[in-house]
Protein backbone atom coordinates (compact mmCIF):
# COMPACT_ATOMS: atom_id res chain seq x y z
CA UNK A 1 0.00 0.00 0.00
CA UNK A 2 3.01 2.34 -0.01
CA UNK A 3 2.16 5.27 -2.33
CA UNK A 4 4.39 5.80 -5.35
CA UNK A 5 3.35 9.43 -5.84
CA UNK A 6 1.93 12.40 -3.96
CA UNK A 7 -1.62 11.81 -5.22
CA UNK A 8 -2.02 8.93 -2.73
CA UNK A 9 0.24 10.27 0.01
CA UNK A 10 -1.76 11.00 3.16
CA UNK A 11 -0.83 13.62 5.76
CA UNK A 12 1.93 16.23 6.16
CA UNK A 13 -0.08 18.87 4.32
CA UNK A 14 1.85 21.62 6.13
CA UNK A 15 5.05 20.41 4.44
CA UNK A 16 4.01 18.45 1.36
CA UNK A 17 0.66 19.90 0.33
CA UNK A 18 0.16 21.04 -3.27
CA UNK A 19 2.35 24.04 -4.01
CA UNK A 20 4.51 23.69 -0.90
CA UNK A 21 8.23 24.42 -1.56
CA UNK A 22 9.55 20.95 -0.65
CA UNK A 23 6.98 19.21 -2.82
CA UNK A 24 7.83 21.47 -5.76
CA UNK A 25 11.55 20.77 -5.32
CA UNK A 26 10.86 17.01 -5.35
CA UNK A 27 8.51 17.17 -8.33
CA UNK A 28 11.02 19.26 -10.27
CA UNK A 29 14.00 17.08 -9.26
CA UNK A 30 15.78 19.95 -7.52
CA UNK A 31 15.93 18.62 -3.97
CA UNK A 32 19.16 18.28 -2.01
CA UNK A 33 20.13 16.17 0.99
CA UNK A 34 17.33 15.73 3.53
CA UNK A 35 16.96 14.52 7.09
CA UNK A 36 13.37 13.41 7.65
CA UNK A 37 12.52 13.54 11.34
CA UNK A 38 9.25 12.20 12.65
CA UNK A 39 7.50 9.47 14.64
CA UNK A 40 7.16 5.90 13.35
CA UNK A 41 4.67 5.44 10.54
CA UNK A 42 4.47 9.13 9.61
CA UNK A 43 5.67 8.65 6.03
CA UNK A 44 9.43 9.21 6.14
CA UNK A 45 10.47 6.22 4.04
CA UNK A 46 7.51 6.68 1.71
CA UNK A 47 8.51 10.30 1.07
CA UNK A 48 12.08 9.23 0.29
CA UNK A 49 10.87 6.64 -2.23
CA UNK A 50 8.44 9.08 -3.83
CA UNK A 51 11.30 11.55 -4.29
CA UNK A 52 13.32 8.92 -6.13
CA UNK A 53 10.36 7.64 -8.16
CA UNK A 54 9.52 11.11 -9.44
CA UNK A 55 13.11 12.13 -10.11
CA UNK A 56 14.34 8.86 -11.59
CA UNK A 57 17.42 8.97 -9.37
CA UNK A 58 19.20 5.77 -8.38
CA UNK A 59 17.97 4.69 -4.95
CA UNK A 60 20.42 2.88 -2.66
CA UNK A 61 19.08 1.89 0.75
CA UNK A 62 20.96 1.19 3.99
CA UNK A 63 19.81 0.58 7.54
CA UNK A 64 21.98 2.25 10.17
CA UNK A 65 21.16 -0.65 12.48
CA UNK A 66 22.77 -3.21 10.17
CA UNK A 67 25.44 -1.24 8.31
CA UNK A 68 28.68 0.61 9.02
CA UNK A 69 31.63 2.29 7.33
CA UNK A 70 32.24 -0.73 5.09
CA UNK A 71 28.74 -0.55 3.60
CA UNK A 72 29.04 3.23 3.25
CA UNK A 73 32.24 2.82 1.21
CA UNK A 74 30.47 0.33 -1.05
CA UNK A 75 27.59 2.77 -1.51
CA UNK A 76 30.03 5.57 -2.43
CA UNK A 77 31.70 3.26 -4.96
CA UNK A 78 28.27 2.61 -6.52
CA UNK A 79 27.57 6.35 -6.57
CA UNK A 80 30.79 6.98 -8.52
CA UNK A 81 29.85 4.27 -11.02
CA UNK A 82 26.42 5.84 -11.66
CA UNK A 83 27.92 9.36 -11.74
CA UNK A 84 30.05 8.25 -14.69
CA UNK A 85 26.78 7.41 -16.48
CA UNK A 86 25.33 10.79 -15.62
CA UNK A 87 22.86 9.46 -13.07
CA UNK A 88 22.12 11.11 -9.74
CA UNK A 89 22.45 8.89 -6.70
CA UNK A 90 20.30 8.94 -3.55
CA UNK A 91 21.72 7.23 -0.48
CA UNK A 92 18.81 6.44 1.80
CA UNK A 93 19.78 5.68 5.40
CA UNK A 94 17.03 4.50 7.71
CA UNK A 95 17.45 5.19 11.45
CA UNK A 96 20.29 7.64 10.74
CA UNK A 97 20.61 8.45 14.45
CA UNK A 98 21.96 4.93 15.00
CA UNK A 99 25.21 5.83 13.26
CA UNK A 100 27.99 6.92 15.60
CA UNK A 101 30.11 10.03 15.02
CA UNK A 102 32.74 8.17 12.98
CA UNK A 103 30.13 6.70 10.67
CA UNK A 104 28.39 10.05 10.24
CA UNK A 105 31.76 11.71 9.57
CA UNK A 106 32.33 9.22 6.76
CA UNK A 107 29.31 10.65 4.93
CA UNK A 108 30.44 14.27 5.05
CA UNK A 109 32.82 14.59 2.05
CA UNK A 110 30.43 12.76 -0.29
CA UNK A 111 27.40 14.79 0.76
CA UNK A 112 29.51 17.97 0.53
CA UNK A 113 30.73 17.17 -2.99
CA UNK A 114 27.25 16.24 -4.19
CA UNK A 115 28.33 12.75 -5.19
CA UNK A 116 25.44 11.41 -3.10
CA UNK A 117 22.17 13.00 -2.10
CA UNK A 118 21.57 11.83 1.44
CA UNK A 119 18.06 11.14 2.65
CA UNK A 120 18.23 10.05 6.26
CA UNK A 121 15.28 9.19 8.46
CA UNK A 122 15.22 9.44 12.23
CA UNK A 123 12.71 9.25 15.06
CA UNK A 124 15.13 11.17 17.29
CA UNK A 125 15.67 14.92 17.35
CA UNK A 126 18.51 15.56 14.85
CA UNK A 127 19.78 18.37 17.06
CA UNK A 128 20.92 15.69 19.50
CA UNK A 129 21.39 12.62 17.32
CA UNK A 130 23.07 13.95 14.16
CA UNK A 131 26.45 15.69 14.19
CA UNK A 132 26.33 19.45 13.43
CA UNK A 133 28.55 19.18 10.35
CA UNK A 134 26.16 16.72 8.71
CA UNK A 135 23.06 18.65 9.79
CA UNK A 136 24.45 21.82 8.20
CA UNK A 137 24.68 20.05 4.84
CA UNK A 138 21.09 18.80 4.92
CA UNK A 139 17.62 20.24 5.14
CA UNK A 140 15.86 18.95 8.24
CA UNK A 141 12.19 18.20 7.55
CA UNK A 142 9.97 17.49 10.56
CA UNK A 143 7.00 15.21 9.90
CA UNK A 144 4.04 15.16 12.27
CA UNK A 145 2.27 12.16 13.70
CA UNK A 146 -0.77 11.37 11.53
CA UNK A 147 -4.18 12.42 12.77
CA UNK A 148 -7.02 10.00 13.45
CA UNK A 149 -8.82 11.07 10.28
CA UNK A 150 -5.67 10.55 8.21
CA UNK A 151 -5.17 7.05 9.63
CA UNK A 152 -8.83 6.23 8.93
CA UNK A 153 -8.36 7.37 5.35
CA UNK A 154 -5.35 5.06 4.94
CA UNK A 155 -7.21 2.10 6.48
CA UNK A 156 -10.31 2.70 4.34
CA UNK A 157 -8.18 2.94 1.19
CA UNK A 158 -6.50 -0.36 2.06
CA UNK A 159 -9.85 -2.08 2.49
CA UNK A 160 -11.12 -0.93 -0.90
CA UNK A 161 -7.90 -1.37 -2.92
CA UNK A 162 -8.25 -4.58 -4.89
CA UNK A 163 -4.70 -4.53 -6.30
CA UNK A 164 -2.59 -3.94 -3.18
CA UNK A 165 -5.10 -4.11 -0.33
CA UNK A 166 -8.09 -6.15 0.79
CA UNK A 167 -10.52 -5.12 -1.95
CA UNK A 168 -12.34 -8.16 -3.36
CA UNK A 169 -11.34 -10.37 -0.43
CA UNK A 170 -14.85 -10.47 0.98
CA UNK A 171 -13.78 -8.92 4.29
CA UNK A 172 -16.55 -6.96 5.99
CA UNK A 173 -15.46 -4.01 8.18
CA UNK A 174 -17.81 -1.21 9.21
CA UNK A 175 -16.92 2.40 10.08
CA UNK A 176 -16.81 1.83 13.85
CA UNK A 177 -14.23 -0.93 13.44
CA UNK A 178 -12.11 1.21 11.11
CA UNK A 179 -12.11 3.90 13.79
CA UNK A 180 -11.18 1.34 16.45
CA UNK A 181 -8.18 0.14 14.44
CA UNK A 182 -7.16 3.74 13.76
CA UNK A 183 -7.39 4.66 17.44
CA UNK A 184 -5.22 1.73 18.47
CA UNK A 185 -2.62 2.71 15.85
CA UNK A 186 -2.15 6.11 17.57
CA UNK A 187 -0.98 8.00 14.49
CA UNK A 188 1.26 5.23 13.09
CA UNK A 189 0.21 4.25 9.54
CA UNK A 190 2.43 1.17 9.55
CA UNK A 191 0.86 0.00 12.80
CA UNK A 192 -2.63 0.61 11.39
CA UNK A 193 -1.96 -1.50 8.29
CA UNK A 194 -0.36 -4.25 10.37
CA UNK A 195 -3.39 -4.38 12.67
CA UNK A 196 -5.75 -4.38 9.70
CA UNK A 197 -3.90 -7.29 8.10
CA UNK A 198 -3.84 -9.30 11.32
CA UNK A 199 -7.55 -8.72 11.87
CA UNK A 200 -8.34 -9.75 8.30
CA UNK A 201 -6.34 -12.95 8.65
CA UNK A 202 -7.84 -13.74 12.07
CA UNK A 203 -11.37 -13.26 10.74
CA UNK A 204 -10.88 -16.01 8.17
CA UNK A 205 -12.08 -13.75 5.38
CA UNK A 206 -15.32 -12.83 7.10
CA UNK A 207 -16.42 -9.97 9.36
CA UNK A 208 -13.94 -8.00 11.44
CA UNK A 209 -15.74 -6.71 14.53
CA UNK A 210 -14.64 -4.57 17.49
CA UNK A 211 -14.19 -7.60 19.77
CA UNK A 212 -11.70 -9.16 17.36
CA UNK A 213 -9.79 -5.87 17.09
CA UNK A 214 -9.58 -5.59 20.89
CA UNK A 215 -8.38 -9.19 21.26
CA UNK A 216 -5.57 -8.63 18.75
CA UNK A 217 -4.57 -5.15 19.89
CA UNK A 218 -4.92 -5.60 23.67
CA UNK A 219 -3.67 -2.05 24.27
CA UNK A 220 -3.15 1.09 22.26
CA UNK A 221 0.18 1.74 20.59
CA UNK A 222 1.79 4.53 22.64
CA UNK A 223 4.55 6.46 20.92
CA UNK A 224 7.08 6.65 23.72
CA UNK A 225 10.78 6.03 24.17
CA UNK A 226 12.08 6.41 27.71
CA UNK A 227 15.52 7.34 26.41
CA UNK A 228 14.40 9.52 23.52
CA UNK A 229 12.65 12.71 22.50
CA UNK A 230 9.15 11.45 23.38
CA UNK A 231 10.26 11.05 26.99
CA UNK A 232 11.21 14.72 27.25
CA UNK A 233 8.21 15.93 25.25
CA UNK A 234 5.76 14.08 27.52
CA UNK A 235 7.52 15.34 30.65
CA UNK A 236 7.38 18.87 29.26
CA UNK A 237 3.66 18.61 28.50
CA UNK A 238 3.08 17.20 32.00
CA UNK A 239 4.88 20.05 33.77
CA UNK A 240 3.36 22.75 31.59
CA UNK A 241 -0.12 21.38 32.29
CA UNK A 242 0.59 21.46 36.03
CA UNK A 243 1.92 25.02 35.77
CA UNK A 244 -1.06 26.03 33.64
CA UNK A 245 -3.58 24.84 36.25
CA UNK A 246 -5.16 22.21 34.01
CA UNK A 247 -5.71 19.10 36.18
CA UNK A 248 -7.33 17.12 33.35
CA UNK A 249 -4.35 17.59 31.05
CA UNK A 250 -1.86 16.97 33.86
CA UNK A 251 -3.38 13.63 34.86
CA UNK A 252 -3.72 12.70 31.17
CA UNK A 253 0.00 13.16 30.49
CA UNK A 254 0.81 11.35 33.74
CA UNK A 255 -1.39 8.47 32.61
CA UNK A 256 0.23 8.33 29.19
CA UNK A 257 3.68 8.13 30.72
CA UNK A 258 2.62 5.38 33.12
CA UNK A 259 0.88 3.39 30.41
CA UNK A 260 4.00 3.62 28.23
CA UNK A 261 6.15 2.19 31.02
CA UNK A 262 7.74 5.33 32.41
CA UNK A 263 9.36 4.99 35.83
CA UNK A 264 6.81 6.45 38.29
CA UNK A 265 9.69 7.82 40.35
CA UNK A 266 10.61 10.07 37.43
CA UNK A 267 7.05 11.40 37.35
CA UNK A 268 7.16 11.93 41.13
CA UNK A 269 10.43 13.89 40.84
CA UNK A 270 8.95 16.14 38.15
CA UNK A 271 5.93 16.69 40.38
CA UNK A 272 8.09 17.71 43.36
CA UNK A 273 10.02 20.19 41.22
CA UNK A 274 6.80 21.71 39.90
CA UNK A 275 5.26 21.94 43.38
CA UNK A 276 8.25 24.00 44.55
CA UNK A 277 8.94 25.93 41.35
CA UNK A 278 5.43 26.83 40.21
CA UNK A 279 3.27 26.63 43.34
CA UNK A 280 5.76 27.50 46.06
CA UNK A 281 4.45 29.37 49.06
CA UNK A 282 1.16 30.19 47.37
CA UNK A 283 0.24 26.76 48.76
CA UNK A 284 3.05 25.01 50.69
CA UNK A 285 0.87 21.92 51.04
CA UNK A 286 1.51 21.15 47.37
CA UNK A 287 5.18 20.34 48.06
CA UNK A 288 4.28 18.27 51.12
CA UNK A 289 1.74 16.26 49.12
CA UNK A 290 4.15 15.80 46.18
CA UNK A 291 6.85 14.43 48.52
CA UNK A 292 4.29 12.18 50.21
CA UNK A 293 3.22 10.82 46.81
CA UNK A 294 6.86 10.13 45.89
CA UNK A 295 7.34 8.23 49.17
CA UNK A 296 4.12 6.30 48.58
CA UNK A 297 5.32 5.23 45.12
CA UNK A 298 8.61 4.02 46.63
CA UNK A 299 6.77 1.97 49.25
CA UNK A 300 3.90 0.45 47.27
CA UNK A 301 5.02 0.68 43.63
CA UNK A 302 2.59 0.20 40.75
CA UNK A 303 -0.25 -0.26 40.05
CA UNK A 304 -1.43 1.11 43.43
CA UNK A 305 1.10 3.95 43.33
CA UNK A 306 -0.83 5.55 40.49
CA UNK A 307 -3.50 6.67 42.98
CA UNK A 308 -1.40 8.83 45.36
CA UNK A 309 0.42 10.14 42.27
CA UNK A 310 -2.90 11.14 40.74
CA UNK A 311 -4.03 12.74 44.00
CA UNK A 312 -0.89 14.87 44.20
CA UNK A 313 -0.97 15.75 40.49
CA UNK A 314 -4.55 16.99 40.72
CA UNK A 315 -3.73 19.04 43.84
CA UNK A 316 -0.61 20.66 42.37
CA UNK A 317 -2.44 21.48 39.13
CA UNK A 318 -5.36 23.02 41.03
CA UNK A 319 -3.30 24.99 43.58
CA UNK A 320 -2.62 28.76 43.31
CA UNK A 321 0.66 29.45 41.55
CA UNK A 322 3.80 31.39 42.47
CA UNK A 323 7.33 31.11 41.09
CA UNK A 324 8.71 33.61 43.62
CA UNK A 325 10.88 30.97 45.34
CA UNK A 326 12.61 30.08 42.07
CA UNK A 327 13.00 33.72 41.07
CA UNK A 328 14.49 34.59 44.47
CA UNK A 329 17.24 31.98 44.47
CA UNK A 330 17.96 32.49 40.75
CA UNK A 331 18.26 36.20 41.40
CA UNK A 332 20.82 35.58 44.15
CA UNK A 333 22.84 33.20 41.98
CA UNK A 334 22.76 35.62 39.05
CA UNK A 335 23.93 38.46 41.31
CA UNK A 336 26.80 36.37 42.70
CA UNK A 337 27.96 35.35 39.24
CA UNK A 338 27.83 38.89 37.88
CA UNK A 339 28.98 40.90 40.91
CA UNK A 340 30.91 38.36 42.96
CA UNK A 341 30.50 37.92 46.71
CA UNK A 342 30.44 40.79 49.21
CA UNK A 343 33.52 41.11 51.51
CA UNK A 344 32.12 38.80 54.17
CA UNK A 345 29.54 38.19 56.86
CA UNK A 346 28.86 41.35 58.96
CA UNK A 347 30.27 41.11 62.50
CA UNK A 348 26.92 41.21 64.26
CA UNK A 349 25.77 38.12 62.32
CA UNK A 350 28.91 36.03 62.86
CA UNK A 351 29.05 32.87 64.94
CA UNK A 352 29.69 33.40 68.66
CA UNK A 353 29.64 29.80 69.83
CA UNK A 354 33.41 29.30 70.07
CA UNK A 355 36.00 30.69 72.48
CA UNK A 356 37.35 34.15 71.75
CA UNK A 357 34.61 34.90 69.19
CA UNK A 358 33.27 37.81 71.21
CA UNK A 359 36.78 39.17 71.76
CA UNK A 360 36.98 39.54 67.97
CA UNK A 361 33.73 41.48 67.95
CA UNK A 362 31.60 38.67 66.59
CA UNK A 363 27.94 39.13 67.48
CA UNK A 364 28.40 42.67 68.72
CA UNK A 365 25.25 44.73 68.18
CA UNK A 366 23.11 41.74 67.20
CA UNK A 367 19.51 42.00 68.35
CA UNK A 368 17.66 38.73 69.03
CA UNK A 369 14.32 38.78 67.22
CA UNK A 370 12.50 36.87 69.98
CA UNK A 371 13.21 39.65 72.46
CA UNK A 372 10.95 42.01 70.53
CA UNK A 373 7.26 42.34 69.79
CA UNK A 374 6.05 40.20 66.88
CA UNK A 375 9.46 38.43 67.16
CA UNK A 376 10.78 41.06 64.78
CA UNK A 377 13.31 43.87 65.05
CA UNK A 378 14.73 46.06 62.33
CA UNK A 379 18.39 45.35 61.59
CA UNK A 380 20.54 44.62 58.57
CA UNK A 381 21.02 40.98 57.60
CA UNK A 382 22.89 41.63 54.36
CA UNK A 383 26.39 43.08 53.92
CA UNK A 384 26.44 46.87 53.81
CA UNK A 385 27.29 46.89 50.11
CA UNK A 386 24.01 45.20 49.16
CA UNK A 387 21.82 45.84 52.21
CA UNK A 388 19.07 47.47 50.14
CA UNK A 389 18.82 44.72 47.51
CA UNK A 390 15.58 42.76 47.16
CA UNK A 391 15.63 39.24 45.78
CA UNK A 392 12.19 38.05 46.87
CA UNK A 393 9.00 39.43 45.37
CA UNK A 394 6.02 37.67 46.95
CA UNK A 395 3.11 36.85 44.70
CA UNK A 396 -0.37 38.13 45.60
CA UNK A 397 -1.82 34.60 45.54
CA UNK A 398 -2.81 32.03 48.14
CA UNK A 399 -0.83 31.58 51.33
CA UNK A 400 2.06 33.62 49.97
CA UNK A 401 -0.13 36.71 49.91
CA UNK A 402 -0.94 36.19 53.59
CA UNK A 403 2.74 35.70 54.44
CA UNK A 404 3.66 38.87 52.56
CA UNK A 405 0.93 40.78 54.38
CA UNK A 406 2.24 39.56 57.75
CA UNK A 407 5.76 40.77 56.94
CA UNK A 408 4.40 44.12 55.85
CA UNK A 409 2.37 44.57 59.04
CA UNK A 410 5.11 43.67 61.53
CA UNK A 411 7.59 45.93 59.73
CA UNK A 412 5.12 48.82 59.83
CA UNK A 413 4.47 48.29 63.56
CA UNK A 414 8.20 48.23 64.29
CA UNK A 415 8.72 51.38 62.24
CA UNK A 416 5.90 53.23 64.06
CA UNK A 417 7.40 52.26 67.43
CA UNK A 418 10.84 53.52 66.41
CA UNK A 419 9.36 56.76 65.08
Amino acid sequence: MRPKGFERFVGQEQTLGAGKPLRKLIEEDRFGSLILWGPPGSGKTTLARIACNLSGRVFHSLSAVESGVKELKEAVKAARFHADSGKKFVLFIDELHRYNKTQQDALLPHVESGLVTLIGTTTENPSFSVIPALRSRCRVVELSRLTLDEIKKIVAASISDAENGLGGSGISIDEDVIEKISLFAAGDARMALTLLEECALASGGRTVDEKLVEEICQKANLLYDRAGQAHYDHASAFQKSLRGSDPDAAVYWMGRMLEAGEDPRFIARRLIVTAAEDVGNADPTALILAIAAAEAVEKIGLPEGRIPLSQAVLYVASAPKSNAAKNAVDGVLSHLREKGTAPGVPNHLRDTSYRDAKKMGHGKGYRHAHDYKDHYVEQDYLPDEIKDMKFYAASPYGREAALAQRLKEIKERAKRKND
